[in-house]
């Protein structure tokens, strides 16, 4: 990438999906009708590694009655459809999105230096940090290359600073609507404008435990944690949490009385059917349900010079809301009209790095008559409860295969045994599993065991992400 001054010619029109974002950019930027740009080289669709084409970068000098501090504001190009060609986002029937949906961005509070050196010399333009670019790249890369989009109330574990420094404690990220950018109609769909917001590791625990929304209204309320505008400052150096206390325990009266918003975690897993005496209808597993599931057309086979890109360095355990998960999922390639395979009993084989969430999906989900899904690269499985309606199980066949989607139904009177079991194994969210385990239901005739899977495919070892949906939301046909 470079960054440079994009000079348009007068007799060059953009494309019609990139002019409606230039020209609602303008709205709000009248003053900086050519902003500093960061552009790619060589197009994804040339066979690129950035599939971003373009970032702007904005100078924003706040709003102080509405704590907005002043800041660096970066816009991606590239992951709605600039183009309407198919050259990078094939059109899809009745969507009503243009490409994937959304285009990212970023606020970056200036430093003290910068703020300085403006209120010194006006009359030289300062060029701001080319670092977040970079992180929205990154970010865009791992979209293109998985599938998954993001949504308002996502959040990602980083798991480093965001800017490559060793000293900020900012190394996670939660995903809001840009308060100016919002939502934008046009030629090609809808473009959602998703803000990146850099969060401390403790903020980002309680937004995929509880609520990423609610913990960025929190952050609102402070100019300290980013304003109404949800600036990120990386040179905070205190939690929302440490700086006003009553929230984490507004926060946790909320998460037992109302359960969690997470509704899912991507991971690696495997199952098999535990087989009565008796011949089963239909032989089924992970391995058979894997095989097939890569011969179905929605996995097509990659280009050349997409088989020459590096997979997404991307980290695990990476939150993502409703939508997010729905665009994700497998279950919108389900084969049509596929019949629910009933299973007998079913043993279940869970990545160790989702130990931690096993309380919280039957504690704060399926105790509140929600759902908590597990998804692979190409197959989910998901725990319903009881009183989740459109279900494919039951009571009385409460473990199914649906196309590529098992479905365990985990009834009422199983809830506070699994609770029980899960905390006398000391699992909760600080869980770092060294060893194997199994829990038993004899009676239920299910089977849990927390170790890593086999892979018997390259599509099942797929990195783990973590889904916060709205507490009504449910994956479809549910």
């Amino acid at each position: 990438m470079s960054a440079s001054n994009l000079d348009k010619k007068p007799d060059v029109k953009p494309p019609p999906g990139l002019k409606a974002i230039i020209d609602h950019l303008f709205q709000v930027y009248p003053d900086q009708p050519n902003p500093l740009q960061v552009t790619t080289l060589l197009k994804y669709w040339l066979g690129g590694q950035d599939p971003l084409d373009y970032i702007s970068m904005y100078n924003n000098k706040g709003d102080a009655e509405k704590n907005v501090p002043p800041h660096w504001h970066y816009i991606s190009f590239g992951l709605s459809d600039l183009h309407g060609d198919e050259r990078v986002h094939l059109r899809e029937e009745e969507s009503h999105r243009s490409g994937m949906g959304f285009e990212l961005t970023f606020r970056l509070a200036k430093t003290e230096a910068e703020l300085q050196q403006e209120q010194d010399c006006p009359e030289k333009p300062l060029r701001p940090p080319t670092w977040p670019a970079n992180l929205l790249q990154a970010i865009g890369r791992y979209c293109f290359q998985t599938g998954n989009g993001l949504c308002f109330g996502d959040n990602i574990p980083w798991r480093k600073s965001l800017d490559g420094s060793d000293n900020s404690m900012l190394q996670s990220l939660l995903v809001a609507q840009d308060p100016q950018l919002g939502c934008i109609e046009t030629p090609f769909g809808t473009v959602d404008f998703c803000q990146i917001v850099g969060v401390f590791e403790h903020e980002l625990e309680q937004a995929s435990r509880w609520n990423g929304r609610g913990v960025l209204n929190f952050l609102r309320e402070d100019i300290q944690t980013g304003g109404e505008w949800l600036v990120t400052n990386m040179e905070r150096t205190m939690s929302v949490f440490e700086l006003f206390p009553e929230t984490l325990i507004n926060l946790q009266d909320d998460l037992e009385k109302q359960g969690s918003d997470l509704a899912g975690v991507n991971a690696d897993f495997t199952f098999k059917e535990m087989k009565p005496t008796v011949a089963i209808k239909q032989e089924v597993d992970f391995q058979s349900l894997s095989e097939r599931c890569a011969t179905e057309e929605n996995n097509r086979p990659l280009t050349e010079s997409q088989m020459k890109r590096e997979e997404p360095s991307f980290p695990q355990s990476m939150s993502l809301s409703s939508n997010s998960l729905h665009k994700s999922c497998p279950l919108d390639f389900q084969p049509q009209a596929p019949d629910c395979i009933s299973l007998d009993g079913i043993e279940i084989t869970l990545a160790p790095t989702v130990a931690k969430y096993l309380l919280l999906a039957i504690k704060d989900r399926i105790r509140h008559g929600r759902h908590f899904t597990f998804k692979a690269q190409h197959l989910a499985l998901t725990l319903v409860a009881e009183t989740v309606t459109g279900a494919a199980v039951n009571v009385q066949e409460p473990y199914g295969v649906l196309g590529y989607w098992i479905q365990v139904l985990i009834p009422n009177d199983l809830v506070p045994r699994m609770m029980e079991d899960f905390r006398n194994a000391n699992l909760d969210e600080n869980t770092e599993l060294t060893q194997r385990l199994q829990f038993d239901w004899p009676d239920k005739n299910l089977r849990l065991i927390l170790d890593q899977p086999e892979a018997t495919l390259p599509i099942t070892t797929a990195t783990a992400s973590v889904t916060a949906m709205s507490l009504d939301a449910v994956p479809p046909s549910m």
